[in-house]
């Protein structure tokens, strides 16, 4: 089970926190524009349609891996974040381990912190281990409030 629900994921994740910019959603639209780390993303808004506000803001960003590769101790050297959009609500990035969760959900460092669950066990890792990904869309969004 990735979340029990919305409260108890948020309450988990709050020091794992994106900081950035949201932007107006349109009426209707359950997406979030987020902008951190130097990309704008899309993601589902699952703390409700009219909780998000324009302005400053933290947001969990929550996805699931569909692709995951622990890179090996030699392949470490000299390796640096990355992270790109794909589609709508999607991403493939590499980032750093920050904190290990379980053995189904890490939080990574790619631009900007990313927690990443996996419906089957991710490979052994340790903190300052890095991760290449990808991820499923659509990315979720939880908006931490002050």
């Amino acid at each position: 089970m990735l979340e029990t629900s919305v409260e108890d994921f948020v309450s988990r994740y709050r020091t794992d926190a994106a900081e950035g910019e949201l932007y107006p959603q349109p009426e209707g639209s359950p997406l979030m524009e987020f902008v951190s780390g130097g990309r704008a993303l899309y993601l589902f808004d699952r703390t409700g349609p009219y909780t998000a506000r324009p302005g400053p803001a933290r947001v969990i960003v929550h996805a699931i891996l569909s692709a995951f590769e622990r890179l090996e101790a030699g392949a470490q050297t000299n390796v640096q974040t990355k992270l790109s959009l794909v589609g709508v609500s999607g991403a493939q990035g590499v980032g750093q381990v920050t904190r290990l969760v379980s053995a189904y959900t890490v939080v990574v460092g790619a631009r900007l912190p990313l927690v990443l669950s996996s419906f089957t066990r991710l490979p052994a890792l340790k903190v300052g281990d890095w991760l290449s990904f990808e991820t499923q869309p659509p990315l979720h969004g939880f908006l931490v409030p002050d």
